[in-house]
């Protein structure tokens, strides 16, 4: 026998009071598992079930590696000319405004100072949300920058890259930007002082051909894309099947290309420990 039972059969809640949890609450991993999003940020942005590393930008990366999210940012009023008049969907000035709009950002790339474990660091960073951490010429002289700053203070440099490639809406000018940051690192190497290079997914095009492959140290997050040409392009221009886990982190480690994979989770010690053994 029921201790309950529900006299008017007919008693609901309308649909017009219903409440539907908020949007961004959750976040569910290519596998199925799903978190919810207060703990993924304490989990540092790695899903616990399944080690799944969710794609975050440098506000993020900032918020795990300086010491209590403290930084002092670094020409963060840089922000893209249109020297070759650009236009496809819609003019590249409108391009870059819409994407500042959506986004915060000025570019594709910040760079700041602070303490890491209570050392002196510089970490440059790329967004894959703006025009998909295309490489244009405030990114390139951002980075460029960054190096200076090192540089002047001695202190090691860490990039964390994040890229589609060069960003076809400066074309030429954009592709320079592979040679001054890399003239700019050698000098860096010429004075002795660490650069490490972080690949995340995903990490291609004339950034892997440039700065991201320079590092004292290459590493990488786990399961990261990277490469120069995509998968796909790669596919349809050889017309075979590629290897399994072709171009993922752990494909490049085995075939030389990394030092070593690190989860999100251990990169502040794991950077910490690596620095105070070579600087």
């Amino acid at each position: 026998m029921a201790w309950f039972k529900r006299q008017d059969k007919g008693i609901h809640t309308p649909t017009e009071k219903k409440k539907e949890a908020p949007d961004g609450l959750w976040y569910k991993s290519p596998s199925g598992n799903i978190i919810h999003m207060r703990e993924l940020k304490n989990n540092a942005y790695v899903c616990p079930d399944d080690d799944f590393h969710v794609r975050i930008g440098s506000k993020e990366y900032f918020e795990i590696l300086f010491d209590e999210n403290k930084f002092t940012e670094l020409d963060k009023d840089l922000s893209s000319a249109d020297p070759l008049k650009f236009t496809d969907s819609k003019k590249y000035p409108d391009r870059i405004a819409a994407t500042q709009a959506k986004t915060g950002l000025k570019d594709a790339v910040r760079t700041a100072h602070g303490k890491m474990n209570g050392r002196d660091i510089t970490i440059c960073c790329m967004d894959f949300n703006f025009i998909g951490g295309s490489m244009g010429s405030v990114v390139g002289e951002k980075i460029a920058r960054g190096i200076d700053y090192s540089l002047k203070k001695k202190i090691p440099f860490l990039m964390i890259s994040k890229s589609g490639g060069a960003r076809m809406m400066e074309a030429g000018f954009s592709l320079m930007q592979m040679a001054k940051t890399s003239a700019k690192l050698a000098l860096l190497s010429e004075a002795g002082i660490p650069y490490i290079s972080l690949l995340t997914d995903p990490t291609t095009g004339g950034v892997t051909a440039s700065y991201a492959m320079l590092g004292d140290f290459n590493i990488a997050e786990p399961g990261a894309l990277i490469g120069f040409a995509g998968p796909r392009v790669i596919r349809e221009t050889i017309g075979k099947d590629l290897p399994k886990g072709f171009q993922s982190s752990e494909f490049v480690l085995d075939h030389g290309f990394l030092d070593f994979i690190v989860d999100r989770r251990h990169l502040k010690a794991k950077l910490t420990a690596l620095l105070k053994m070579i600087y």
